[in-house]
């Protein structure tokens, strides 16, 4: 193979018992695993997780079906399921997200047919502004919802929309203020022993070690070692401890020594200012490697950080190693990770490309190994 995604299970381990450090041990953990585990792949980290959480949470059916594989978990789907795939989804067990009441209804009938009850979590959109049931129309959603037999409603949830940048609470304590309102007319309909739960990795940090309400938090970008933000690096590292766990590597492909003005890649967009010795590095943006990183991105060969020449195509770019001694073909080339003394994180190539760690790692190719 000519790339491949390592993931270390240690890290995987250590960042999970960090969040149960801080975490009341009554408060249930979701973890999230869509998105192929924010690139990190889907069903490795849920077999390493499978013991230490209580849930999983992914997006979509076909992500439930890889999933059932390798556990039959409790799991929370809260992407959006076509109606006519709703049916193969409580065959395995899921537990959607509902948002609207012509998809609860829909439930009542396949529980029906299929003479069993089914678990929902209800979504209120407490501000955030997608999915979920608003605040005005929860009344007469809880009036239909006390009617129907086959679906037990297990859980309700909102999420956070500004709580990982700011210090400024006001939107969040908004959302928590209606949130606590819509959970208040269920529980006066008799639903007295719901699950709630607001937060994701920044609210774990930000908010749920200082209130006693809710009962499950829904893990994801801490899992891999990754910060929400780097201001909320800053203020709770000497908290939570996290290490990053993916390593992205792959190997030269070809070495050679270019003349001065000699130009590279698509574009032209870079001409030698002198002789050269350039790597030839087969991976390119159908991999995952932003095309942003042309002219900008960094890899490491022999512990040296290695810049990228000229454009990234689809399956291969370039990079400059005039100053690293003894490289050859097929030797290691690390595109994210660590490699002897020197690192590349989702974060440095995030600030280059102009968006979030989050994307970085979930961007890349789940086809490589």
């Amino acid at each position: 193979m000519i790339a491949q995604i390592n993931i270390s299970k240690d890290n995987v381990l250590h960042n999970i018992k960090q969040f149960k450090k801080i975490l009341p041990k009554r408060v249930k953990i979701s973890a999230v695993i869509k998105a192929n585990s924010y690139g990190h792949g889907q069903n490795e980290i849920a077999k390493i997780l499978k013991n230490h959480v209580d849930y999983f949470q992914v997006d979509d059916l076909a992500e439930l079906e890889k999933l059932r594989t390798v556990t039959k978990k409790p799991t929370l789907v809260f992407g959006y399921v076509k109606n006519n795939e709703l049916k193969r989804l409580i065959k395995l067990g899921a537990i959607p997200g509902i948002y609207d009441l012509k998809r609860l209804e829909l439930l009542e009938e396949i529980g029906k047919s299929e003479n069993k009850r089914i678990k929902v979590h209800i979504k209120i959109d407490a501000c955030l502004g997608r999915q979920g049931i608003l605040l005005k129309d929860v009344p007469e959603f809880v009036k239909t919802a006390k009617k129907l037999k086959r679906v037990e409603i297990e859980g309700i949830y909102a999420h956070f929309a500004n709580i990982e940048d700011t210090s400024d609470l006001t939107h969040a304590q908004k959302q928590v203020g209606i949130f606590k309102k819509a959970v208040n007319i269920f529980e006066k309909n008799g639903y007295k022993n719901l699950i709630k739960h607001m937060s994701a990795t920044s609210g774990v940090l930000v908010y749920e070690t200082t209130n006693n309400y809710f009962g499950m938090v829904r893990i994801g970008i801490g899992l891999y070692g990754l910060w929400p933000s780097e201001d909320l690096k800053e203020r709770y590292k000497n908290r939570v401890s996290l290490k990053p766990v993916m390593t992205w590597k792959t190997c030269i492909a070809q070495i050679k020594t270019v003349p001065k003005g000699f130009t590279i890649g698509y574009g032209l967009t870079y001409k030698t200012p002198s002789e050269k010795k350039i790597a030839v590095i087969p991976q390119g943006y159908s991999d995952g490697y932003s095309r942003l990183l042309s002219n900008n991105g960094e890899v490491l060969i022999h512990g040296k950080k290695c810049p990228v020449l000229g454009k990234v195509a689809m399956n291969i770019f370039v990079v400059d190693v005039s100053h690293v001694e003894g490289v050859k073909v097929e030797d290691e080339v690390v595109l994210l990770g660590t490699q002897e003394n020197e690192t590349i994180t989702a974060e440095e190539i995030a600030r280059k490309t102009n968006t979030i760690n989050y994307e970085i790692v979930s961007s890349i190719n789940p086809l490589l190994p």
